[in-house]
């Protein structure tokens, strides 16, 4: 069979991109991939903080290492200077590749399992700037709740198994394993909750009596995998959480920069159109709103369905 040229075009999707602007000082802010800041005015959080964004060639050929500039810029974009925690949903390098340069320059911790915490060894962070978590417990950061539940990543997995020893960049794409994937439950104490689920893979069961009014659903490689795959998917995180809005994440076409209008991944790794068609027809069956988030836009999805 002949692989099918092309991409998606997002205007088909134009009017899925209606997450209401945050109009106070608690707000989601979507920065490509599975990045997504979640800040309340006080303490911001920030999962993965993926910016570099090198080329395919680079990727597949070359050495990676963090772009200290385009880092740099996606943080004074989104206003970024302090932060409590950084979250990579997992460790490939198109999530956790500049997570130890963003805890460096923001006063976070990074957080996560074992591969995380040797990427951050690896990138020279001290023990008391890395956190490692235990699943299903939670940790505070102000008036944060973060737990992290166990999860998978979407087949296939290119790089899989655990980062066993410190990531010193540069260095190939391949170093960059799995490691643990993470489903991160978001508390906070106004009442709002959120499941931001960056990879489109589960663990049967695991979110069973967790709770979520908001999910950021990671559809990476969704659209090529079978339908009832993205069935099961929808039921072990939407219909397991209970939540009314899903945010879809990890979309875009994550070698192309930031400064450049983001672009749906191509036909040849992924098929937004089968994931659009199929996560379209559950939510309006269950009655649950479905969107895209915009790149760098402080948004709120609870103001859609009031609490």
């Amino acid at each position: 069979m002949r692989a099918r040229l092309g991409r998606p075009d997002l205007a088909r999707y134009a009017d899925r991109f209606d997450v209401p602007e945050a109009e106070g000082a608690f707000a989601t802010t979507f920065l490509g991939v599975s990045t997504v800041l979640v800040d309340d005015g006080e303490t911001a959080l920030l999962t993965d903080g993926y910016f570099s964004r090198p080329s395919m060639g680079r990727v597949l050929l070359g050495r990676l290492a963090p772009d200290d500039a385009r880092i740099d810029a996606a943080l004074r974009r989104a206003g970024i200077d302090r932060l409590a925690v950084v979250a990579p949903v997992h460790t490939h390098f198109d999530h956790a590749l500049d997570s130890p340069a963003v805890v460096r320059r923001t006063g976070a911790v990074l957080a996560g399992g074992s591969s995380a915490a040797h990427i951050g060894r690896g990138s020279g962070l001290p023990e008391d700037r890395i956190l490692e978590v235990v699943p299903g417990e939670p940790h505070s950061f102000g008036a944060f709740t973060l737990t992290w539940l166990e999860a998978e990543h979407c087949p296939p997995d290119r790089y899989p198994g655990a980062i066993d020893a410190p990531v010193v960049p540069p260095t190939r794409a391949g170093a960059y394993r799995c490691g643990e994937a993470w489903s991160i439950l978001v508390e906070h104490t106004s009442g709002r909750t959120a499941l931001i689920q960056g990879s489109a893979g589960f663990r049967a069961g695991a979110l069973s009596g967790r709770k979520a009014d908001v999910v950021y659903l990671g559809v990476g490689q969704l659209g090529v995998q079978d339908r009832d795959y993205l069935r099961t998917y929808w039921a072990e995180t939407v219909e397991a959480t209970g939540a009314r809005e899903v945010v879809l994440l990890h979309w875009d076409d994550f070698f192309r920069p930031l400064h450049l209008p983001l672009r749906a991944l191509p036909y040849a790794g992924d098929d937004l159109d089968v994931t659009m068609e199929v996560l379209t027809d559950l939510a309006r069956r269950q009655q649950v709103g479905l969107h895209l988030p915009t790149l760098w836009r402080r948004e709120d999805p609870w103001a859609i369905s009031p609490r």
